[in-house]
């Protein structure tokens, strides 16, 4: 292991945490069962025979073989599993339950949420309050198995990168569901690691692109030379070079700013839509959502990008557009009425399945310059003010684009948190 200095990285004592089948535990807690032994699927909509199945138990996944990503058709009818339809409310008060736990061992700078089931802690300077990282992360998994009922996974390495490794690769397949991965164990550990998609931040393009470099391991990976590495698959190519090592530079509390910012939204329909109309009225629709977040931080955008995806039994697959603005916006009425000219100009009569509508280059609306020949344009800024008053004292239903009752899907969805339902029916 003389290749690489590792006294130059630095030496942390971090925990990466999952709560082990995140949503189907939650279900399973909410009925008084044990999360390992109870057999639930959680199903983005049980109305559509192709929904996605959001999250299984693990009696289900080593039963059936239903992990996420799978289709409600795949799972046997005659089973003792339990069908439910998502509560993001739910698992989002949840989620905040846990990450109150963690933060009795952690500070608030030292705890990066990667995901609504996944976090990362550096314990490093709670070592002399509870001691080792490995009693930290029994303690941990003790309460919230006593305080919330649910199983945590717990990943303990010399960085994040090590840390979320062993929890990947070891910690979430067994009992006691901790592992531990340090510099002097990645020989035994990073090394063994297959496929190599399995490595994390490998796709399967970039892992097509090393095999044709002749490295089909992550031994192999480490022991090439990051010259050549670089000079092939740029700089990842050094990235995954030094992660093969398992090393990682980064310090949890040394958090960086993004350098770009964008507002999206994206719908997979319930049917094929053939009419124009009812296509337009789920794009205004959708803008409407991302205007209105803009409007909400104060920003405006100078470009939009319209996503339109065709049903499978079409071949073609659809269009992207980027529908650059005259000036930076936040409107309604003005931003949908130039994505409505673009799906006009592209659109010969496909069956539509999803929407996409994100506004990129972020500006601040404080920043913007008046300009005389948009003066007409204030009305449409105070109609979007009127309605984003209403909905924020009456709900988002209190008012709506009359289309909306006829093909659009504004009133179905005003109630999803993070485009799920947030309550069960």
């Amino acid at each position: 292991m003389g290749l690489v200095d590792f006294s130059c990285f630095p030496r942390r004592s971090v925990l990466c945490i999952d709560v082990k089948s995140f949503f189907a535990s939650v279900e399973a807690v909410r009925r008084g069962l044990d999360p390992l032994e109870a057999y639930i699927a959680v199903v983005s909509d049980l109305r559509r025979t192709g929904a996605v199945v959001l999250a299984s138990s693990p009696k289900v996944k080593s039963k059936y073989n239903i992990k996420t990503g799978n289709r409600l058709f795949e799972i046997p009818k005659r089973s003792p599993v339990m069908l439910v339809e998502p509560n993001m409310t739910l698992y989002i008060n949840m989620n905040q339950a846990i990450q109150n736990i963690f933060r009795r061992f952690v500070s608030d700078e030292d705890l990066h949420v990667y995901s609504i089931d996944e976090s990362i802690l550096d314990v490093t300077a709670s070592l002399n309050l509870f001691g080792p990282a490995e009693a930290i992360a029994q303690a941990i998994l003790k309460t919230v198995k006593n305080e919330l009922g649910l199983i945590v996974t717990i990943g303990i390495g010399d960085n994040p990168l090590l840390a979320k490794l062993a929890l990947d690769n070891e910690a979430k397949k067994r009992p006691p569901w901790i592992a531990k991965w340090t510099y002097e164990t990645v020989p035994e550990t990073v090394w063994r690691i297959q496929p190599l998609t399995a490595f994390w931040g490998i796709s399967r393009g970039y892992d097509e692109k090393l095999k044709r470099m002749g490295i089909y391991t992550i031994e192999g990976l480490a022991h090439a030379n990051p010259v050549r590495l670089q000079k092939t698959l740029g700089v990842i190519g050094l990235q995954l070079y030094y992660h093969a090592w398992g090393l990682d530079a980064s310090i949890i509390s040394q958090k960086g700013r993004p350098k770009s910012k964008s507002y999206s939204k994206n719908q997979i329909l319930m049917r094929d839509y053939y009419v124009k109309a009812e296509i337009l009225m789920i794009i205004k629709e959708m803008v409407g959502d991302v205007c209105t977040r803009l409007r909400k931080h104060q920003e405006k955008c100078r470009e939009i990008y319209l996503g339109i995806g065709y049903s499978d039994r079409n071949f073609k697959m659809g269009f992207t557009a980027r529908i650059k603005l005259l000036r930076p916006e936040h409107s309604t009425d003005i931003i949908s009425e130039a994505a409505r000219q673009e799906f006009i100009k592209r659109w010969q009569g496909e069956p539509v399945r999803s929407v996409n509508i994100t506004a990129g280059k972020i500006v601040s609306q404080g920043l913007e310059q008046l300009e005389l020949f948009f003066e007409g344009e204030e009305k449409k800024h105070a109609i979007d003010r009127v309605v984003d008053d209403l909905r924020k004292r009456f709900g988002k239903k209190t008012i709506f684009y009359a289309g909306s009752m006829a093909g659009g899907t504004f009133l179905e969805r005003a109630d999803y948190v993070g485009g799920h339902k947030g309550k069960s029916e």
